[in-house]
């Protein structure tokens, strides 16, 4: 073969080979638009067909934090700040006794207010040289609350209505000789933090954000001091929550003393129960009492915003807690009014109390998985 020829070879070869690689490419193109169409129908079908018990929350933008009207807002719920949000789906209602109840059946999980009491572990988050309590006093349990016989000059004292009661648990809510008999649509209650974290990994799931459980609680009242709007007059037919003096007599004028079952009260614009009242709801985000401050200091855009990087609350230093919303049964006017949208408050990661739910999210991707 003479050189003219090699080199006519040598052309073809390389043609042929960039023909190749082109049809190569051509082809995991295709793929790739294939499993792109095919998971984009699969996440539309999931979206247009959610989970049993959830609803489909879309993505969106909103003013996070308490709005300019709201006069009994506090200074952890300030500044209002922009934040967006991909969309999710959430429990319509509170986590239930019912659906609680098969976890437990189903894995034997054991509760934080049913374990024996570590005090090396419990010290640690205890002022240095804090003496070990009586061994009676260190039993599993729970907080419960306690009326109070007469007015209190000082509502800050939070101690002065919550006693630990022990076999207090979710399956003894009321006390050591109480059962949740007839009250399987009631919200699971006397859960900690670590529970809930079982709870949704059995499912799948995981708990809300702060930010996706504030926006799914406005539904489309974006600008509102309630999730119904601005009118407090309408407080006793949407939420179960404190009406007459705090803590001294509940005049029962929605209905109810303690928690109420699912779904007693009107859903939001998402047609989502309970998000205010009722009980207390934990979110993922450590509460840190400077976030919103330090959030628009940075004059970011915030978009799926997880929350600062560690807890801080002056009041309660020796604490790692993580952010509470929605307000409970034992929110009031005189107290804290925590079923307002932007209310929140910290907890203890590892105690629990009869006031104290959560409610699960979860996104396609999870449940594509």
């Amino acid at each position: 073969m003479n050189k003219i020829h090699k080199i006519s070879a040598v052309i073809g070869c390389c043609i042929l080979i960039l023909a190749c690689k082109e049809k190569q490419k051509s082809v995991e193109l295709n793929n790739e638009n294939i499993v792109e169409e095919a998971t984009k129908k699969s996440i539309d079908s999931i979206i247009n067909n959610p989970p049993n018990g959830m609803v489909w929350v879309p993505g969106g933008s909103f003013l996070q934090g308490a709005v300019q009207q709201d006069k009994t807002a506090m200074s952890h719920e300030k500044p209002q700040h922009p934040v967006s949000v991909d969309g999710f789906f959430i429990d319509i209602t509170e986590v239930t006794n019912k659906a609680f109840k098969k976890f437990v059946n189903e894995t034997g999980y054991i509760t934080v207010a049913e374990r024996e009491i570590d005090w090396e572990e419990m010290k640690k988050q205890l002022p240095v040289d804090t003496q070990k309590p009586h061994d009676s006093i260190l039993q599993p349990g729970s907080l419960m609350f306690k009326k109070t016989k007469t007015s209190l000059p000082n509502l800050y004292d939070f101690s002065q209505w919550w006693r630990w009661v022990n076999g207090v648990n979710w399956r003894h809510p009321s006390g050591p000789d109480s059962n949740i008999d007839g009250k399987d649509n009631h919200p699971v209650v006397h859960i900690s933090y670590e529970d809930a974290q079982a709870y949704c990994k059995w499912t799948g799931r995981r708990l809300p954000t702060e930010a996706e459980w504030e926006y799914a609680a406005r539904g489309k009242k974006t600008s509102t001091i309630y999730f119904w709007g601005d009118d407090r007059s309408e407080l006793s037919k949407m939420v179960n929550s404190w009406e007459g003096e705090f803590p001294v007599n509940n005049t029962l004028e929605d209905g109810f003393e303690r928690t109420a079952p699912v779904k007693s009260y009107p859903p939001n614009d998402f047609g989502l129960y309970d998000m205010a009242g009722n009980v207390w709801e934990f979110v993922s985000d450590w509460y840190n009492i400077k976030y919103y401050e330090e959030l628009v200091a940075t004059n970011a855009e915030v978009v799926n915003p997880q929350g600062p990087d560690k807890a801080y609350n002056p009041s309660q230093p020796y604490l790692q807690e993580k952010v509470i919303k929605g307000g409970s049964f034992l929110c009031s006017d005189s107290y804290c009014a925590s079923y307002r949208v932007s209310s929140r408050m910290g907890t203890s990661m590892d105690s629990s109390s009869e006031h104290i739910g959560f409610r699960t999210v979860a996104t396609p991707d999870m449940l594509l998985k």
